[in-house]
């Protein structure tokens, strides 16, 4: 059955929950949510966000590994009143703390648990478990279509929810995971060259592959590339991760990125000593970008800013290198500002970055050029 929802990207399902949960909070709206999507895509990580967002806890109850006393709890008998009753599941928030109860796999729950989980979704409780008011249930599945455990979600269940459609977006999951995540610069610099890398779910299901790229399978590459360092020992497991094909191109471009990034000895460097440290490929550019992202702050922003200046300028500051004339390095430079500033502006450096005169420079080089209004 075709989820027939808006498609969205991983940052809209979260900015959507964020929405909801204002809502909730004011008391003007309290619903429970769906989100539907291919494994690996980001819906724990979805999850996860919102309850920092909220300042509260993160409760994380996989429904194909519960039984239905799980939810209900322990019975014990009361002596006194001379009735059955049920201790609360520690699975089940109890206190007032905002709380998101996220109920995963839910398309793959099997048929006896459904019922129990009706109750939680529509009357948020499970026989005399009321959850509080400030617990915001999330649920989360794959769908049928995805290649994974997931049945037809039935009419009992689906009107419950309200449904968010999630698909896997490349610049979303760069702007508002890679780089707040620090991974590998490798990692994102490839996936801007070869977008059609970044999620294979339904190729490999055609070629009947069992690896396939997602998301989720290139934080761990990142996570590899970071732990390992023998060469033949990460191509092993890079290949285990992503499949033989794709690891094969991946590493034509890592190796080259490996051999001529340099974003730490860039910065450590006086600004005329770093011309012959900037990468000639556009991979390779691309990569200094994501790496100077990764450790830019209030310390080094000077240094940042300087090369992301020159970048703009490689093709005169190095006129002996006639690739750097056919790179978009004015559009390379742009990208890499509106990046790092996002990451500087979020941690609350807005005035220094304005203040700083390398920015202050190339924002008035930009306002003659017509690329920015004063």
């Amino acid at each position: 059955m075709t989820v027939n929802a808006t498609k969205i990207s991983a940052g809209q399902a979260l900015d959507m929950l964020k929405s909801g949960w204002q809502a909730q909070s004011r008391g003007e709206m309290t619903v429970s949510w769906m989100m539907h999507g291919k494994p690996g895509i980001g819906k724990t990580q979805i999850a996860e966000a919102l309850a920092r967002f909220i300042g509260g806890k993160l409760f994380d109850v996989r429904l194909t590994t519960i039984d239905p006393s799980d939810l209900r709890g322990l019975p014990y008998y009361d002596h006194d009143e001379k009735l059955t009753k049920w201790y609360r599941p520690e699975d089940l928030p109890r206190d007032e703390k905002p709380a998101v109860l996220f109920l995963d796999e839910l398309s793959a729950a099997p048929e006896h648990i459904q019922p129990t989980v009706y109750g939680l979704l529509q009357e948020r409780r499970v026989g005399p478990h009321v959850l509080p008011d400030n617990v915001m249930i999330v649920a989360a599945g794959n769908r049928v279509e995805d290649g994974a455990v997931a049945y037809e979600m039935g009419t009992a269940i689906s009107d419950r929810l309200v449904h968010l459609n999630v698909e896997p977006d490349l610049e979303d999951w760069i702007s508002n995971y890679a780089v707040i995540k620090g991974l590998h610069p490798a990692v994102p610099a490839f996936l801007k060259v070869r977008p059609d890398c970044f999620e294979t779910t339904e190729q490999s299901m055609e070629q009947d592959h069992l690896i396939a790229a997602t998301p989720r399978s290139w934080e761990r590459v990142s996570a590899i590339l970071k732990a390992i360092s023998d060469p033949w020992m990460r191509r092993i497991a890079i290949a285990g991760t992503l499949g033989e094909h794709i690891c094969a191109e991946f590493f034509v471009i890592a190796d080259d990125i490996e051999a001529t990034v340099a974003v730490t000895e860039m910065l450590r460097r006086p600004r005329k000593d770093r011309l012959a440290l900037y990468p000639v490929s556009m991979h390779g550019l691309q990569a200094m970008i994501f790496g100077l992202t990764g450790v830019a702050d209030k310390d080094n922003m000077q240094p940042v800013f300087e090369i992301l200046t020159d970048t703009m300028e490689l093709a005169a500051l190095r006129p002996e290198e006639e690739t750097y004339a056919s790179l978009p390095l004015a559009e390379l430079t742009t990208y890499g500002f509106e990046t790092i500033l996002s990451k500087l502006m979020d941690s609350g450096l807005g005035y220094e970055i304005l203040e700083n005169p390398v920015y202050k420079a190339y924002s008035q080089k930009r306002q003659e050029l017509g690329l920015e209004i004063a």
